[in-house]
């Protein structure tokens, strides 16, 4: 809860990222309490009452996940309405005038678009949908140890786009910068 809070102000990438890894560990704990609390609340030797809290907020989004029917795959409607989100931005980034070093950037990864589609077998979301998903598939096969030269590939040419994504996101809503609304 305290890391998803501290993820979501400082970097909405890694939140997003974040919940998605902790939906595949709930998954994988079968959305036990007891599982969760021995696994993922316990180890952070928190006093008792932060413990329950903590609990409450990993089965509230168990509870999420069940509503959504979304108990063996799939992502929170939270996660998918924050990447729109982004998306729209990036939709935005693309025809103002004061983004160049994005497109730049974006530019850079668009060749390599279709062949991410293919190997995520995603033809049917956006480009920055398709990017989270590459990234959390890089992270999960970092996490394996497995595929190290294609996670080094997809990291060098997503990654770069979706930090500078996410930071014009950021600096919009402080009110650092504005853009334009029209697409």
């Amino acid at each position: 809860m305290d890391i998803a809070q501290r993820r979501r102000k400082e970097n909405i990438a890694e939140y997003i990222l974040y919940l998605w890894q902790l939906e595949d560990l709930l998954r994988a704990l079968q959305f036990s309490p007891e599982a969760i609390l021995s696994t993922l609340v316990r180890p952070r030797e928190l006093k008792a009452e932060e413990e329950q809290l903590l609990l409450a907020w990993y089965l509230d989004i168990a509870q999420l996940l069940a509503e959504e029917k979304k108990e063996e795959k799939g992502h929170l409607a939270h996660t998918l309405h924050l990447i729109r989100d982004l998306h729209d931005m990036h939709l935005r980034l693309l025809k103002e005038p004061d983004a160049e070093p994005y497109r730049a950037r974006f530019a850079l990864l668009e060749p390599h678009l279709p062949t991410l589609r293919k190997l995520l077998g995603n033809e049917n979301v956006s480009d920055t949908e398709l990017c989270f998903r590459a990234l959390y598939a890089a992270m999960l096969y970092r996490i394996k140890g497995a595929g190290e030269s294609a996670v080094a590939d997809t990291l060098a040419v997503v990654s770069p786009v979706v930090a500078m994504l996410t930071d014009y996101y950021h600096k919009v809503e402080r009110g650092e910068i504005s853009l334009s609304e029209e697409q």
